[in-house]
């Protein structure tokens, strides 16, 4: 069934649907790993709409979702996934950025309730189940696929994930905001030698310099991590809403400068990893 992942949201912060975005695409995190027969999503941003009519069209009735955290730019295109609706559609949600009350369940749920949203989550068709992965863990799939978790910087706390399968690997590494000259360990450890590291490029290191607690990092510490950490190719990611077409393919092609088996992540676009 191979090993792929495609991208259906790669902004951070608010969807930029404007004709100056549409290159990169607008919507917000969401990105789909297929691993053999698993579906695999990591974030529920606005992109996940699209994703969800996909996998209906094409009879899958199982998927997991990982959450990085539960900030609106990564959550909020969960009242809109279709196949949550549809009976007999298993779809386990996975967080690991919680601690204490409230849980995930509980924080997926508020935002579909009045007066935020007309249609309360427990009036879902599909299956659902919410589970708790505290970062640092590492957990197991179905099908021979393992899912290592890593805290990141970030306020409210954050989680990133690395996706074995078959002798290959993603790391998805967002929201996380770096310290100047002091690499994250738990970042390098989870990276070290991944096929593929999607990493959160929001920022230029100048711009970042004005942005000092906002909890994100530059393509420039991306490099940096996948030079570190020995990473054979490098996914910027969490583009910024300012940045339009032209200004991420100027990013693209500085980061390439640096660093030749780098991209910048493009909705639409899938990268295999057989």
């Amino acid at each position: 069934m191979g090993f792929s992942v495609t991208f259906w949201g790669v902004r951070g912060t608010i969807p930029c649907p404007m004709a100056s975005h549409l290159g990169f695409g607008g919507n917000t995190s969401c990105v789909e790993v297929q691993a053999g027969k698993q579906r695999i999503i990591i974030d529920a941003g606005t992109g996940l709409r699209m994703l969800g009519r996909k996998l209906l069209a094409e009879g899958v009735t199982s998927a997991t979702l990982l959450l990085s955290h539960t900030h609106l730019d990564h959550i909020s295109g969960f009242p809109f996934f279709a196949p949550a609706y549809t009976k007999g559609f298993d779809l386990r949600v996975i967080s690991g950025h919680l601690t204490g009350s409230p849980d995930i369940e509980s924080v997926m749920a508020r935002q579909m309730e009045r007066p935020l949203f007309p249609v309360p989550l427990r009036t879902m068709g599909g299956n659902l189940s919410f589970l708790e992965v505290p970062p640092g863990h590492s957990f197991k799939l179905e099908g021979g696929v393992r899912i290592h978790t890593a805290a990141l910087n970030h306020p409210d706390g954050a989680t990133g994930y690395r996706i074995e399968y078959q002798g290959r690997s993603v790391a998805y590494v967002t929201d996380t905001e770096h310290v100047p000259d002091q690499p994250d360990r738990n970042i390098l450890n989870l990276v070290d030698g991944v096929d593929l590291l999607l990493y959160d490029s929001t920022y230029t290191d100048e711009e970042w310099a004005q942005r000092v607690g906002w909890g994100h990092s530059t393509w420039m510490e991306a490099v940096r991590i996948a030079r570190a950490a020995h990473v054979k190719t490098l996914g910027l990611f969490h583009h910024d809403p300012d940045h339009d077409d032209a200004a991420m393919e100027r990013i693209e092609a500085a980061a390439k400068a640096e660093f030749p088996n780098c991209f910048a992540a493009r909705e639409g676009t899938t990268i295999s990893l057989d």
